[in-house]
């Protein structure tokens, strides 16, 4: 065999794990040799979690969760542990069923005239699970969607009918012709024969508010399977005219009883939200635009809404509010400024809630480097791949014609021994440590005590000298090159190619991140006596600076933590521009910020959740668990310190926004701009072009399809989306 194409990786995400996990496949026989490059001493990028020494609390960047259409990560992550092998008499996450399991309850908070409420709810286990093989029909177009739109609105008008008494149609006659066109033009048959036209129109007169509604949406789901040629050939404003009628008699009965009933309220909501989409796609010809429905994105999710129908209530409501907030969706973290890419906005609304499979959410068993980084290290380390620890990319050198990468400079943090094994055992579980095992490295334990080689602003290396640098060069080092860090890191460390070409230049002046900010506390009663009565629950939409929180009790049996905790819970939020410097080294600052941000907020908010956790004056501080016997010396607000707050401040740590007009700024894994260089990561184009799990995975998978050609693009689940 002839020597293998070298590829550099540079970053430790998923989406560098997923390139490198696809150019090792046994299928390509070795041809490719890789070499991941990470600075510090763990994998994860904004994922990354680590245990925290004695008691192997878990601490993570931010709260997170899987989703049920996560179809590449979980097809990966599956092979991953099916790969590891791990025994299960040794290891308690040995599959990736015990690694992640479905979580239904979800729900968000709303503003009412009363005050703070919630509204949850148990979603429906759906057919299958994520990562399956789908059959010859997937359920990636938009007249699936719209089919499945319909069906919740079916669905919705329903469960109406069980909160009050429908009246008889009254002033329905657009309703009423409207559902005559549209059978005449989707059934076919009656509009040739005017006799049988006037009998289905008086037998429609005939029908209550719900049957006639359920009428026209059977007639459109009809359309929609195949049964008419309305979709491609409609008759002029046909389709938006009957959608804008259903909606007007919706609104006009359902109005008057939002006021005495919230739920029918919320009903409304979301049914006003779907039909808006419903006409959207219509109206602006989605289905068979070119473009897909990027061709929405240079507009705000919210506006585009409202320019096909929806209400201000609508728009202002809580599942709104908490997809923008899902998603950190603030121009400079500035929450007066919720801005998001409509098209991807829809994208994203339609797979989350018509193409989830198992459970909407699924949440992991541990921390995410226990249940993703530890497996993907193993199995790619079996494989043969090389991991350079503590290596941080300082510059990419571009050759003198500037058409390929001639160097890679590194600064060299510290040197790990032959031999070297960056993982721990936590009651049988392989984990990263939140700290790098000093006792491994070359200079033991004489590391200067603040020394964060996670840290952008970190220059020393672990003796505490100035780090020197490493070059590699091309041919002799490497062949390709993977740039797979953050966003922000990209005009840091390749500030040649953002100079060289102005299409890089476009994209990091364009494409937005933002900081984030995260604590979770160990508390040692659980929710329920403190006043929470339902089931484990992921909720969003409340007050900031903390407005999703995540019931988290799944990982009270996965820490070593005496006395047990009674629970533990997440809660996260985008961190303002405003609320840290811009210049120098913000990590002081900034967590200072997020410190008094969390003990306002549990002086203040959390009583929403818990009431019996607050008192007149404040949070009952000593509900916070210790970790150690030393910490009991702290009172009050002081305690807040034994737990754990972040302030994700890194440029390579910060969140991709999704702006509108930005997404076509992207850069894809598959647009060479330099002979031997591609891209992986959350802010390329890749088809799902969010700050996700999934969006990185199909990002890294389509880097490796540009070296080598594999995966095939139809392999990537969603890739060809709308």
């Amino acid at each position: 065999m002839s020597n293998p194409i070298k590829v550099s990786i540079i970053g430790g995400g998923c989406a560098a794990m997923a390139t490198a996990f696809e150019l090792t496949r046994p299928e390509h026989g070795g041809k490719y040799a890789v070499t991941i490059h990470q600075q510090g001493w763990r994998l994860g990028g904004k994922g990354a979690s680590g245990r925290k020494a004695p008691s192997q609390r878990i601490e993570e960047h931010g709260l997170h969760l899987w989703m049920g259409f996560y179809e590449n990560a979980f097809r990966m992550m599956r092979e991953c542990y099916a790969e590891a092998g791990r025994d299960p008499e040794t290891c308690n996450l040995a599959t990736w069923e015990d690694a992640f399991k479905p979580d239904n309850y979800v729900g968000v908070t709303e503003r009412t005239s009363s005050g703070w409420a919630n509204w949850s709810a148990m979603f429906p286990p759906a057919a299958g699970l994520p990562g399956d093989p789908f059959s010859a029909a997937t359920p990636f177009s938009v007249p699936a969607y719209l089919t499945r739109c319909l069906l919740l609105l079916k669905t919705l008008v329903t469960s109406v009918q069980d909160r009050a008494p429908l009246a008889e149609v009254k002033g329905g006659t657009s309703l009423i012709s409207a559902l005559t066109d549209l059978a005449s033009a989707t059934i076919g048959g009656v509009a040739a024969d005017p006799a049988a036209s006037a009998k289905r129109a008086a037998a429609y007169a005939k029908l209550t508010l719900s049957a006639a509604l359920s009428e026209g949406l059977d007639i459109l789901s009809h359309a929609l399977s195949g049964g008419g040629d309305i979709w491609r050939a409609p008759p002029k404003g046909q389709l938006s005219a009957l959608i804008t009628s259903l909606s007007m008699v919706l609104r006009a009965h359902i109005h008057s009883l939002t006021a005495k009933d919230p739920e029918v309220r919320r009903v409304w909501e979301i049914a006003d939200v779907v039909l808006a989409i419903v006409r959207g796609i219509l109206r602006d010809g989605l289905i068979f635009n070119p473009a897909g429905f990027d061709a929405i994105d240079h507009m705000d999710w919210q506006d585009w809404l409202r320019k096909h129908g929806a209400s201000e209530g609508s728009l202002d409501a809580a599942f709104i509010r908490g997809s923008y907030d899902l998603l950190f969706a603030y121009e400079n973290g500035d929450i007066t400024k919720p801005s998001m890419a409509a098209g991807q906005a829809l994208r994203g609304a339609l797979r989350m809630f018509f193409t989830y499979r198992g459970a909407l959410f699924w949440k992991m068993q541990a921390g995410m480097g226990d249940v993703v980084f530890a497996p993907f290290y193993e199995v790619l380390k079996a494989r043969g791949v090389e991991f350079r620890f503590f290596r941080r990319l300082e510059n990419i050198g571009l050759s003198d014609n500037k058409g390929h990468v001639k160097t890679l400079t590194f600064s060299r943090q510290a040197e790990t021994p032959e031999g070297y094994d960056p993982l721990i055992d936590v009651l049988g579980v392989p984990s990263w440590p939140a700290a790098p095992d000093l006792a491994q490295l070359t200079i033991g334990d004489n590391a200067p005590a603040n020394w964060d080689p996670e840290s952008r602003w970190e220059t020393r290396d672990a003796t505490g000298a100035e780090a020197t640098a490493e070059t590699w060069n091309v041919q002799k080092d490497f062949d390709f090159t993977v740039l797979a860090v953050g966003l922000g890191e990209v005009p840091l460390s390749a500030s040649e190619l953002v100079a060289a070409n102005a299409d890089w230049r476009h994209m990091t002046e364009t494409v937005g991140a933002v900081a984030t900010q995260a604590f979770q506390v160990w508390l040692t009663e659980p929710v329920e006596a403190l006043g929470w009565s339902d089931p484990p629950i992921n909720i969003s939409g409340y007050v900031e600076p903390f407005d999703t929180w995540a019931d988290m009790r799944q990982l009270i049996e996965r820490e070593d933590v005496s006395p047990t905790p009674g629970s533990i819970a997440y809660f996260c939020s985008v961190l303002p521009d405003a609320d840290y410097p811009s210049q120098g080294n913000p990590h002081e600052a900034a967590h200072a910020k997020v410190r008094g941000n969390v003990v306002n907020f549990l002086n203040k908010d959390v009583g929403h959740f818990w009431p019996a956790a607050v008192t007149e004056t404040g949070f009952n501080w000593d509900l916070l668990a210790y970790e150690t016997p030393d910490e009991e010396q702290d009172q009050g607000a002081a305690r807040i310190d034994s737990q754990f707050m972040t302030a994700n401040v890194n440029p390579t740590d910060k969140y991709v926004l999704s702006l509108p007009g930005t997404q076509s700024a992207r850069i894809s894994p598959l647009d060479a701009k330099f002979d031997n260089l591609t891209v992986a990561g959350d802010w390329t184009a890749c088809g799902h072009m969010a700050g996700c799990v999934e969006a990185a995975v199909m990002s890294g998978r389509l880097a490796a399809h540009a070296i080598s050609q594999t995966p095939r693009l139809e392999e990537i689940i969603g890739y060809d989306h709308p």
